[in-house]
């Protein structure tokens, strides 16, 4: 059961979490003409009138971006503001997570983008860990990753996530904890909300955009913050048979935070992790506004 934050905002305007509620007719219900984003927000651990949230700007930016491809305009500034009051309304004390959604919010049945209202909305939820920390198992989905010729896979389109879906149940119902997808060509892709790292000899190796992979704004977080620290960085196709022989795989997302793969398939992986557990640590330090050389990535907002 999720418990969920008590404010919402909804049709323009901050109301109980109960009373945001859309019809039965709604446009993005039936076709998946929808947008969202996901961010965490967590009380400073030096200051819990302080809720700290991390890259607000870029969450903002991408969901921006995102709702362009449903034709509606909602600049990055407009839902920061929105998402700030929505916090200070919400008086949060524990770790959460906010959604924000952009939907076709009209009640026509064809399934179009053009002469449609649309409207967007916030909510939260309490959430603590996603994914283990200690390490996950993942195995091999079936389904395989859209291509951006025929989805566009540049923006977090809700429709996209049926895939994500099916994935996911696939891999829970055969024992495993998460899915990895792969693309059309053969490659690895991503998981089912997460990007994948794997480290060779001392390379920290992801997709590149070219292999149909979401922007993550963690991952882009990760490629940061590894060659800052001196860990050499590329981005490449990845081959199924590289995951098996991998020396770490992880995942990441705003959710998972960094979750360390212990087992695909039927091939374990090493327990010693020492550069996840490196990106682990740094980003923990970050998101607690521990660490001076990273305070432009963390949005703090006072509930006094």
């Amino acid at each position: 059961m999720h418990t969920f934050l008590p404010i919402a905002y909804f049709e323009n305007q901050f109301v109980p979490f109960e009373n945001a509620k859309v019809s039965i007719a709604t446009h993005a219900l039936h076709y998946g003409t929808a947008a969202f984003g996901g961010m965490r927000g967590i009380p400073d651990p030096q200051n819990p009138r302080q809720i700290l949230l991390f890259r607000l700007d870029r969450h903002c930016q991408r969901l921006s971006q995102s709702a362009k491809f449903l034709k509606y305009e909602l600049s990055p500034e407009k839902l920061q503001e929105i998402i700030i009051d929505f916090v200070k309304k919400n008086q949060p004390n524990q770790s959460f997570y906010i959604r924000p959604l952009v939907y076709s919010s009209g009640l026509g049945v064809a399934p179009r983008l053009h002469q449609i209202e649309k409207d967007f909305f916030v909510y939260g939820l309490e959430m603590g860990d996603y994914l283990s920390p200690d390490g996950i198992s993942c195995r091999i989905s079936s389904w395989s990753r859209q291509e951006d010729r025929s989805f566009p896979l540049r923006g977090k389109i809700s429709a996209a996530y049926i895939t994500s879906a099916l994935a996911k149940t696939e891999a829970v119902e055969s024992g495993f904890d998460e899915a990895i997808l792969m693309n059309s060509q053969g490659k690895v892709c991503e998981a089912t909300g997460m990007n994948i790292f794997i480290i060779r000899n001392g390379n920290l190796i992801t997709p590149g955009f070219e292999q149909d992979i979401l922007e993550g704004i963690t991952r882009d977080s990760v490629l940061t913050l590894a060659k800052n620290l001196g860990i050499p960085v590329v981005e490449r196709p990845i081959d199924k048979s590289e995951l098996f022989i991998a020396d770490e795989v992880f995942l990441c997302g705003t959710a998972a935070k960094i979750a360390p793969v212990k087992r695909i398939e039927n091939f374990e992986l090493p327990l010693a992790r020492p550069i996840t557990k490196k990106l682990q640590e740094k980003l923990s330090a970050i998101t607690q506004n521990m660490d001076s050389d990273y305070r432009d990535w963390v949005f703090s907002v006072s509930l006094d």
